[in-house]
């Protein structure tokens, strides 16, 4: 096999692992975009798919916890390890909900502050 061929060959499979790899990152980013977009959700996670400053949501994320312990709204229970602020240490019960049952818990949020008003009407808007 001569020099120029072997390069060649070299390449090719360079480029093809380079497409590869560009192809799972892709499918990747997808299905978590599909899950985010479909799947139960924290509270923050949805306050921060309306694109908040990441200053406003633990204090909004606060808020609609609140309101949705009022409507008598329960997520999902999921354990985790780590929470909005990054601790890992012990492990944590946590609750997920849908869009639909964000959507009623915006229902009955009355907002004060410019930020947490901006927030509540993207949310109720999805």
């Amino acid at each position: 096999m001569s020099t120029n061929s072997r390069r060649t060959a070299s390449l090719l499979r360079d480029r093809t692992r380079t497409n590869r790899a560009e192809s799972r990152a892709r499918r990747a980013a997808a299905t978590a975009a599909r899950r985010v977009r479909t799947g139960p959700r924290s509270l923050a996670t949805h306050i921060i798919a309306t694109g908040a400053s990441l200053d406003v949501v633990a204090g909004a994320a606060d808020a609609l916890r609140t309101q949705a312990r009022k409507a008598g709204i329960r997520g999902r229970a999921a354990r985790i390890r780590r929470t909005l602020n990054g601790r890992a240490r012990r492990v944590v019960t946590v609750y997920r909900y849908t869009v639909e049952q964000v959507a009623q818990i915006v229902a009955n949020y009355k907002p004060r502050k410019a930020e947490y008003k901006a927030i509540r009407a993207v949310l109720a808007a999805a």
